[in-house]
């Protein structure tokens, strides 16, 4: 990856002290939550804004407002400013904002895009994303090894931001990083609503060893009257009638025009299996429902399964493709956020056919583990 963005500075900003006084209550740790722990091995959340015109300010001040911004912010969501850390005595992962865990400060670096202005604006403004230079206005966050920082920021102003005086160049990126094990996309919203700012990109890791020369990445347009035109002639198509069961709304007909379109590309076989991954929010479905004030992951993993030929067959321009995937995301929502595990089919199936069968997923800490599996196998061969 060739290197677009040089690092000017690299500081550290703390909670504004006056803001959080007494605000370390012991034990200073807040432990994950079940769903959180899906996600504690997985990259960083990043975000990514782009701002421009002739009235910014010039980029110093705008790395200072930043600074401040987030020192103020930092108090409110207080557990960001720590690690996420192993505790041998319990054998827990978690949250630790202890004075010392928070002391490091949160990472804030200061870079420069190698483009100019216009080349700045043509980055933020173009269908087709440049991957990797997205990937370097964002900071990054190391997440492979505990204990692990939390967040981080990075803010970076095009080559020529000296013109005019030392104004901002009429652009400047800022970049957005937190650990995924601490928070979802909902969380991750709520507290860059806090931090002031407006998003505009939104950008996601990308797996090692992946060639992003043959990668490319694209944002399509969809206005208010070609989303209530794909929506009524799915509905009011035979198939759409004959097999959605729920309303079809904006969000389902989107995702069947895009998953028709990814088979149709691909041109697979009629019998190939094909999958649609959804991450569906959890929080009104919890009982009792999780509150405004939840931070922390609360999605799940929702997957559509279909044969290919059943998305992409047909002469009706497409119409039952997409109502036969329509179908097929609005079952697999329902059954992932309705049922328990509904989306996940069970491993005795898998490893024994239809054959009677059964399985027990269970999550406890490493020393309950042991004593369990021996009750449980007891009374089993007990009740035998």
């Amino acid at each position: 990856m060739s290197t677009l963005v040089r690092v000017l500075a690299v500081s550290h900003v703390h909670p504004d002290e006056a803001a959080v006084g007494a605000a370390w209550p012991p034990p200073n740790t807040v432990e994950l939550s079940f769903l959180d722990s899906f996600q504690v091995a997985r990259g960083a959340i990043q975000r990514l804004f782009f701002y421009e015109g002739d009235d910014l300010p010039p980029f110093q001040s705008i790395v200072g407002a930043l600074q401040s911004s987030l020192a103020a912010a930092l108090p409110v969501f207080l557990p960001l400013s720590g690690k996420l850390a192993y505790l041998p005595e319990s054998g827990d992962v978690v949250i630790d904002y202890s004075p010392d865990a928070v002391s490091p400060g949160v990472r804030f670096v200061e870079a420069e895009y190698s483009g100019s202005v216009d080349d700045m604006r043509r980055l933020a403004g173009d269908d087709e994303h440049q991957i990797e230079a997205f990937l370097q206005l964002v900071p990054e966050l190391e997440v492979s090894m505990l204990p692990a920082p939390l967040l981080a920021v990075q803010v970076t102003r095009p080559r020529d931001d000296n013109v005019g005086g030392g104004g901002a160049g009429g652009a400047v990126a800022v970049g957005v990083a937190i650990h995924h094990g601490v928070a979802d996309g909902q969380s991750k919203n709520a507290h860059v609503s806090v931090y002031g700012i407006v998003t505009d990109r939104f950008v996601t890791p990308l797996p090692m060893g992946v060639d992003m020369s043959q990668q490319r990445r694209r944002t399509f347009l969809l206005n208010a009257g070609e989303i209530e035109s794909l929506k009524q002639r799915i509905s009011e198509s035979d198939a759409g009638r004959e097999q959605l069961r729920n309303r079809l709304s904006t969000y389902v007909a989107i995702s069947s025009l895009a998953w028709t379109s990814i088979v149709r590309a691909k041109s697979l076989d009629a019998a190939d299996k094909v999958y649609f991954m959804v991450s569906a929010d959890c929080r009104r479905r919890l009982r009792p429902p999780a509150d405004k004030g939840y931070f922390g992951n609360c999605v799940t993993t929702c997957v559509a399964k279909a044969i290919s030929g059943d998305l992409s067959a047909g002469s009706d321009d497409g119409l039952a493709g997409l109502a036969r995937a329509a179908a097929a995301i609005q079952r697999a929502i329902r059954e992932g956020l309705e049922v328990p595990f509904g989306n996940s089919e069970p491993l005795a199936r898998r490893r024994h056919g239809d054959d009677p069968a059964g399985e027990v997923s269970v999550v406890l800490r490493r020393a309950l583990m042991d004593a369990f599996a021996t009750n449980f196998r007891r009374q089993l061969v007990a009740s035998t």
